[in-house]
This record gives C-alpha cells, structure tokens and sequence, in this order.
C-alpha cells in the first residue's frame, strides 16, 4: 500500500481509530482524502505508536469508534488513556456496523481472504473517520 502524503498545508488532518482488545485499526485523513492507514497490536506500546502516527501526519483530532452495549465501557477507557496521552482533540463516533461495511468494501474491491484479517480493521476505521467527516 502506498504511504499517502503528509500535509505541508494549513489543512487539518484526521487520524480514525477501531479499537479492539487484541488489535487497532487506524485510518487517515489528509486534505479531505480517507486512506486505510494501518493495524497495530493493541499493547503496551499502542498509545506510543498512535502517538507518532499523529506527530508524523499533523493530525489535528481523533475520532475513535465507539460500538454500543458492554465493549463500549473497553473503548471509553481507551479513550480516558488516549485524552492524557495525546496533546490533540479526541471525539467518538458511532461505528454499529462499521465491520460489516468494512467487509463489503474489501470484498467489493477485490480484496484476497488471506489478506482480509489484516487489513480489515483499517478499512473499518476509514469508514469510521467516513461517517465523522460527513
């Protein structure tokens, strides 16, 4: 996948989360334009990496998917950590179906199975950052 280009503009730029317990999708947006960024482990050194994907792309605010019932109280703590980690604005998006969106893109796109569990998350996270940027 290509790397997309950092912003050298007054443009703001977006960094979406899809958190999980064992891994975290992440997507960006940079000048208006949404790109499926990566999927890291969700460990001691999530925070770390997140931290520097925003120092990297000049991100302005994140947007973490928040599901509704039991997981939500999982995300909300994340996002506790992530407000007195980060230094930049942090806002939760609804993301019900976000998965199953995700799935039919990747599908609908041509995407090979054996790749699916590794790109999955940050396909869903673009469409997390999608429905907060609309």
């Amino acid at each position: 996948m290509l790397k997309p280009k950092l912003s050298t503009s007054n443009s703001k730029n977006f960094l979406s989360i899809d958190y999980g317990t064992k891994k975290v999708g992440l997507a960006i947006s940079i000048s208006g334009i949404i790109s499926p960024l990566s999927v890291i482990k969700n460990d001691q050194n999530c925070i770390k990496k997140i931290q520097s994907i925003i120092d990297e792309y000049n991100v302005s605010k994140v947007f973490v998917g928040l599901s509704i019932g039991n997981f939500a109280k999982k995300t909300l703590a994340f996002v506790d950590q992530l407000s007195v980690m980060l230094k930049c604005s942090i806002e939760t998006v609804e993301e019900s179906v976000s998965t199953i969106e995700a799935t039919q893109i990747f599908f609908d796109n041509k995407g090979k199975k054996k790749n699916y569990k590794n790109k999955i998350d940050a396909i869903s996270a673009s469409v997390i950052l999608r429905r907060a940027l609309s």
